[in-house]
């Protein structure tokens, strides 16, 4: 049976979702989306192929909504969908903070709603995608959500009491690797390299990194090990990170990330 998929939403990851399923295999002709603007429109219907409609519309036809508004947009779209939306329909919501809850009470009872929080590297379809089920929610219902984020990356699902956690770790978590990036490029020309060359030596240095950690199976702290010999540079350097409490400030970052996740979802935002 050929299924309809909406994406109401096409900013950055919106539109990251679309191609990454047409990637996929998903065809343009199965595939609906909404955008504000109508020069927008042209621009996805002359891209990939696929149908611009009217949100009322999409809730219509759509046999599975992706929102993927921002999360102060939320609540106006769907009193916007509600009387369109039919209860054997699938809801997946990629806004940060909004809770199923919040979802199912403004759609007809029995509703599936899935919660998903991508991050940003889904542009370049090394996303991680982090799913829970609502209320109404069944297995199938997450593996049709897999299935669609898979296209752009990884998915894991938790629990959604995990999911402000997991907002702070993974959403939130590319924003501290541009951070240390950042850091790092400065102290490169601190110590007397052109910007350039500092960006690329710590750019690589980080991706070679990040796919040793994901290829190897061993423990960070491992592969830390590896690289500090005896009295030597990088164990000088590690000193400092732990005197200037480089550790417990990651870990207090977080903290305050999954903090802010939950005051969004609370509506104290």
């Amino acid at each position: 049976m050929t299924q309809t998929v909406a994406v109401l939403g096409t900013g950055k990851i919106g539109e990251a979702l679309l191609s990454g399923m047409i990637r996929a295999g998903w065809r343009p002709a199965d595939l609906l989306v909404t955008t504000r603007r109508a020069d927008r429109a042209d621009e996805l219907r002359t891209r990939y192929g696929v149908e611009p409609v009217t949100n009322a519309e999409a809730a219509k036809r759509a046999d599975t909504l992706i929102l993927a508004v921002k999360p102060q947009d939320m609540g106006k779209l769907l009193d916007e969908l509600s009387p369109h939306i039919a209860a054997d329909r699938l809801v997946i919501s990629a806004a940060a903070g909004i809770p199923t809850a919040f979802i199912e009470e403004r759609l007809a009872a029995g509703t599936p709603v899935v919660r998903v929080m991508p991050n940003t590297p889904v542009l370049v379809d090394e996303g991680m995608s982090v799913i829970s089920a609502g209320s109404h929610a069944t297995a199938d219902h997450l593996a049709h959500a897999e299935e669609i984020f898979g296209g752009v990356g990884k998915t894991l699902r938790v629990p959604e009491s995990q999911q402000d956690a997991a907002t702070a770790l993974s959403g939130s978590g590319p924003a501290y690797f541009y951070f240390l990036v950042e850091a790092m490029t400065d102290a490169g020309i601190l110590l007397g390299l052109p910007r350039a060359q500092a960006h690329d030596l710590i750019v690589q240095a980080a991706i070679g990194a990040a796919v040793m950690l994901r290829d190897s199976g061993e423990h960070p702290v491992k592969l830390r090990e590896a690289v500090t010999s005896p009295a030597g540079t990088t164990i000088s350097a590690i000193r400092e990170l732990e005197n200037h409490g480089v550790r417990a400030a990651l870990i207090a970052a977080l903290e305050a990330a999954r903090d802010r996740s939950r005051e969004l979802a609370s509506g104290n935002g």
